[in-house]
């Protein structure tokens, strides 16, 4: 009993219990963490730490320092804008850095460890694949309809300088991301001579029944496409790829050993989206239908919510 007693007493007086460790960023400070903080038992001299206050603080301090790689790309005057390297939280050094602090009080100050993230598309290799044409299309709209116009618009952008990696698989939802207002897609009340818009996002079947047939031109291998249940009128029949968050979506397959550039352009009432690729790649085009060259007729519908 005056064992206990005793060594409970000796923990109670390290002297490093009360201690605060400083974690900096540049000379900034990012967080003060006192030692009660990251201890399993709410009591002074507690010899455990708590792995899931630990884990929740490098949850925190990983958003904090974490910053994105950026893809070179292609600037509008057509010169290539360099890449930009990120940063990640180096969460095991951080995690022996709190741990060291925990059990033996120090270090009382460190700098948070970091590493850099490289991104997927430096500068050089996009001068590289951006040399070949190996599949295009273009399509139709009418300009007039300024809230599907500026969806599509939207889209395009958004698409403009994707890179696809040999085997890599290609999601049009995943490259193009949820249709909301909060990233400035516009309710677009309209039926293309039956073809039911999304509402937020209307429009936006267009970019990608024009990458389809811009991706099968190309000799993509198709994983997953679905047609509307109402014939549209940018497409022939048959060579559209509806879309929707929740729903269906246009998947293909670089089947090639080289890297495929996506570049999208929409500007007044046209949509093209050209592929491209190194100078030695061997591709296997595919000739297909040309689209309409006549703007589609549009009429007045209520509004739906995206799907």
């Amino acid at each position: 009993m005056m064992r206990h007693f005793i060594l409970s007493a000796i923990i109670t007086l390290l002297p490093f219990d009360g201690h605060t460790l400083s974690i900096e960023s540049g000379g900034q400070l990012l967080a003060a963490i006192p030692r009660a903080d990251i201890t399993l038992l709410p009591v002074p001299g507690s010899t455990f730490p708590n792995p899931d206050k630990i884990s929740h603080l490098l949850d925190s301090l990983s958003k904090e320092v974490q910053r994105l790689p950026e893809n070179a790309k292609i600037g509008a005057s057509g010169a290539i804008v360099a890449e930009k390297s990120g940063v990640e939280l180096d969460r095991k050094k951080m995690e022996e850095a709190l741990l060291s602090f925990f059990y033996t009080g120090a270090p009382l100050k460190a700098e948070v460890p970091t590493r850099i993230i490289y991104p997927d598309v430096d500068s050089e290799l996009l001068d590289h694949i951006r040399s070949r044409l190996i599949g295009r299309y273009t399509t139709f709209f009418n300009g007039g309809n300024k809230e599907r116009s500026h969806n599509i618009k939207l889209a395009t952008e958004t698409l403009n300088g994707k890179v696809v990696f040999p085997g890599e698989t290609f999601s049009f939802n995943k490259a193009i991301g949820k249709r909301t207002a909060k990233r400035g897609y516009m309710k677009a009340p309209v039926i293309v001579r039956g073809e039911l818009s999304e509402g937020i996002g209307g429009g936006i079947c267009q970019v990608s029944s024009t990458l389809f047939n811009a991706a099968d031109n190309a000799g993509m291998s198709i994983v997953q496409r679905y047609s509307h249940t109402k014939a549209v009128t940018y497409v022939p029949s048959g060579r559209d790829a509806t879309v929707s968050w929740y729903g269906p979506d246009f998947v293909f397959k670089n089947p090639y050993s080289q890297p495929v550039l996506i570049r999208a352009h929409a500007y007044g009432s046209q949509l093209s989206v050209t592929l491209y690729s190194a100078p030695n790649i061997e591709f296997r085009p595919r000739s297909i239908p040309g689209a309409p060259a006549i703007l589609p007729e549009e009429t007045t519908f209520m509004h739906r919510t995206d799907k």
